[in-house]
């Protein structure tokens, strides 16, 4: 990793105010399908929760994809997806021939969000071998999904930068093949070295949310608090993420939009409910009054 990162650009509402997100104009299709891929039969609500956290940044329609001995409830839980059956290995993980099964919902998606609630790495990272060379973008990656760019962060060159991935501290130091700690000495810096590398853009969770684009820029958000850092908190993110790019954000815009209003959300529960003890099943609620407020 390079030594010195540029000076970052601090993420404020006036920042994002002037970089105003795609408008609607017109019904669901104008707004962009969302498809999420993820889950197993001990995470399904991760991607109940990313998928929440898609509609509440403003697609349009929503489509997930799941194990299939979780579908119905999937279904039930999300009335307003359509949800598809994948199969699963034997340990209820994503089999890699699910890649088949989806290829075609994948491809005509607006915008597709891979990884929340995967669980299995050779399974994923085979299921995303035979998934990705058909898809041209938007995409966003979070979680095990980056299992593939671990193992070789080329897999995304093809995509034209049209992809933003949402590791955490821990899954960027698997990607760059570093210590953790090395990652909390100059994040900045790590960000823009898995962003050079695969040709995407990457958005790094944390206490601090830094985000970069390959060619450099590099953005760094304060918003949020300590009880961001719960269980699934990382999932709706993603979800803001995806949910933007469906949208018609460009990546870079999304990453940094999600990565404040995922903040913002934080901190409207800390004040309503308590500085910890939200859960993250209550940030999707929280974003549509985030967004109001940068853009009445």
């Amino acid at each position: 990793m390079s030594s010195s990162s540029p000076e970052p650009t601090q993420v404020t509402p006036e920042v994002l105010r002037g970089w105003q997100l795609p408008e609607p104009t017109g019904g669901k299709n104008a707004r962009g399908s969302i498809l999420v891929i993820g889950g197993s039969t001990e995470t399904l609500g991760a991607v109940l929760l990313a998928a929440e956290g898609a509609m509440r940044a403003g697609a349009g329609k929503l489509q997930v994809a799941t194990v299939a001995s979780l579908a119905p409830f999937a279904a039930a839980a999300l009335p307003e997806a359509l949800v598809r059956a994948l199969p699963e290995t034997d340990g209820g993980a994503v089999a890699p021939e699910a890649a088949d099964v989806v290829r075609e919902l994948a491809e005509s998606a607006d915008a597709v969000l891979i990884g929340p609630g995967m669980t299995d790495k050779d399974a994923t990272e085979a299921f995303g071998k035979r998934l990705l060379p058909h898809l041209r973008g938007p995409l966003a990656i979070d979680a095990l999904g980056l299992a593939c760019v671990t193992a070789d962060d080329t897999c995304l060159h093809h995509l034209g930068g049209r992809v933003v991935l949402t590791p955490n501290p821990t899954e960027i130091s698997y990607a760059l093949h570093v210590e953790e700690d090395e990652i909390d000495d100059d994040p900045g810096a790590a960000t823009l070295d898995l962003a050079g590398r695969t040709r995407a853009v990457v958005g790094l969770g944390g206490a601090t949310s830094w985000i970069a684009t390959p060619d450099g820029q590099l953005w760094l958000d304060e918003s949020g608090n300590a009880g961001l850092g719960v269980s699934g908190s990382g999932d709706v993110r993603a979800g803001i993420t995806g949910g933007l790019l469906a949208r018609g954000a460009e990546p870079a815009q999304a990453a940094v939009w999600a990565a404040y209003l995922h903040g913002r959300a934080g901190e409207r529960l800390a004040s309503s409910v308590g500085r910890l003890g939200f859960l993250a099943r209550e940030l999707p609620g929280e974003i549509p009054k985030a967004l109001a407020e940068v853009v009445p």
